[in-house]
């Protein structure tokens, strides 16, 4: 509960707080992405699915630390006004953690029915991964910067910017060469969920980093 001597400052403070838990908590699930398309790579079904099953309680995690995010800023109250932006940028974050979830279930469902896909789709996907991991990882440290002003936080947006582009660019390499491939059919439509849901990420760390401008100015 937020007493009546509380400042709008420290109440940005907590409000800052909790949704950097919340993003950590986004970001420790994303990492483990790129560590199921390395069992995908090697065939590894049982690693494969317990990492699955870690995204799936990482998952849960975040969703309980949304959940707190929206507590601690009703309990603020009408102290802070930048209220929507908190959640907002909470929001988009949240999306990534369940894009992440997608992506480890179809890549599961692929080795468990020992779809074909080729080496090199699989070596593409792994890169592709990675740097939508990369943008995630930029868009934490603009968060992480927010404190110190406006134009610390700009310059690091920006870099959630460039690894969105870098993204952009492989997956649309990726895209087409997947069409082109010998991949199994039911393999070559959960590939492209994977690859879509996979740019998904970094656009919504794009539109967090966005949001996180905004809030840069509040605070």
């Amino acid at each position: 509960m937020v007493l009546p001597a509380e400042t709008e400052e420290r109440v940005k403070r907590r409000a800052l707080s909790v949704c950097q838990e919340h993003l950590r908590k986004v970001f420790d699930l994303t990492r483990k992405v790129p560590q199921v398309i390395d069992c995908f790579m090697r065939n590894d079904k049982e690693k494969a699915k317990q990492l699955f099953n870690e995204i799936r309680t990482g998952e849960d995690e975040v969703a309980k630390a949304r959940r707190l995010v929206s507590q601690e800023l009703a309990e603020i109250g009408a102290i802070l006004l930048s209220r929507e932006d908190f959640l907002r940028f909470t929001n988009l974050t949240s999306e990534i953690a369940d894009f992440s979830e997608g992506i480890a279930f179809r890549l599961v469902e692929i080795m468990q029915h020992n779809w074909n896909v080729p080496t090199d789709i699989k070596k593409d996907l792994l890169k592709l991964s990675e740097a939508t991991l990369e943008a995630v990882l930029r868009l934490r440290e603009t968060m992480l910067v927010l404190n110190y002003g406006s134009a610390k936080t700009m310059e690091k947006a920006k870099d959630v910017e460039v690894a969105e582009r870098v993204v952009d660019g492989l997956y649309r390499e990726l895209e087409i060469k997947l069409l082109s491939s010998k991949s199994d059919f039911p393999a070559l439509l959960l590939l492209r969920d994977v690859l879509q849901l996979l740019e998904d990420s970094a656009d919504k760390a794009e539109d967090a980093a966005d949001a996180a401008r905004i809030l840069s100015f509040m605070m």
